[in-house]
């Protein structure tokens, strides 16, 4: 573009429109900010990228800008803000504008539209950040990485090791499948309107092929026996996985893989609790 893209703002008072609190839009106006988003999510020209939560299209156009050979889906449900992202970014060859919800697309569809893995950015609304952070990893053969912004207290969810009062299944289900960096922390001031949060950026750099660290023979039945672990975090390990299996099950479990029952789910290994999966029996709370 000719002239530098115009800041959230200005694009606001241009369009008539307000950061909707409810959706939980809270746009980004730092430069350095950007900066490390963009360097952090392109690796070459030729990069294929999912934004979640294009809003205005200010990350938008600077992602666009560093994949002139690439492409950028700009995915956004807010129709206010898609009209925005038309009207300013429309006319770019590179860049296609989608109006849908983050928790529903289909990553998978974009990266068989390419032939290879593609790369997810975004700044993540902070209500629906979990969900969108499973589905990745649910759609981790398909990917290379993700960048994203998240709420400092997710962020340090997923960095977590275990022992942490931050460690618990969020973490564990990501670093399953991916490497976990911290990029930038973000101060609240970073944005308009300021939130009541500050932020960190992060990467999820996806393992090879999609495979776990450890060896899973059954992927949702980890995922479950992860979850259940952590889900009365008080309890101890052994009263914990009784809520969801068999008292003979969890017994034979703990035996056959060398784990104190008296220990808490937060201080296992990623693993421990891969070992501890293979040892229970499958229930159909799993499927």
């Amino acid at each position: 573009m000719s002239e530098p893209f115009p800041a959230p703002r200005d694009l606001l008072r241009k369009y008539g429109l307000h950061a909707k609190r409810s959706w939980g839009q809270n746009f980004l106006v730092a430069e350095r900010v950007y900066r490390a988003i963009v360097d952090a999510a392109v690796d070459s020209a030729e990069a294929w990228i999912v934004e979640f939560g294009a809003g205005l299209g200010t990350l938008t156009m600077r992602l666009a800008e560093r994949i002139p050979e690439g492409k950028l889906l700009a995915v956004e449900r807010d129709r206010d803000m898609v009209s925005v992202l038309r009207a300013e970014l429309g006319q770019l060859e590179n860049v296609e504008i989608v109006e849908a919800n983050a928790l529903t697309y289909d990553l998978s569809m974009v990266a068989r539209w390419r032939g290879e893995p593609i790369a997810v950015c975004g700044n993540l609304p902070y209500h629906i950040a979990s969900q969108i952070l499973v589905r990745i990893v649910a759609a981790r053969h398909h990917l290379t990485h993700a960048v994203l912004m998240l709420q400092r207290e997710v962020a340090n969810r997923l960095l977590a090791e275990p022992g942490t009062k931050e460690y618990g299944s969020l973490g564990v289900l990501v670093a399953t499948y991916s490497d976990v960096s911290s990029i930038l922390n973000v101060d609240a001031r970073a944005f308009v309107p300021r939130p009541r949060v500050d932020s960190t950026v992060v990467r999820l750099q996806m393992l090879p092929g999609g495979e776990s660290r450890v060896p899973i023979a059954e992927h949702a039945h980890y995922n479950h026996v992860v979850r259940t672990a952590f889900r009365q975090r008080r309890k101890s390990l052994r009263n914990a996985l009784r809520a969801c299996f068999d008292v003979a099950d969890v017994e034979r479990a703990l035996e056959q893989v060398q784990i104190e029952g008296m220990r808490r789910g937060e201080t296992l290994s990623i693993a421990e609790f891969a070992r501890l999966a293979a040892a229970l029996p499958r229930r159909n709370q799993d499927a």
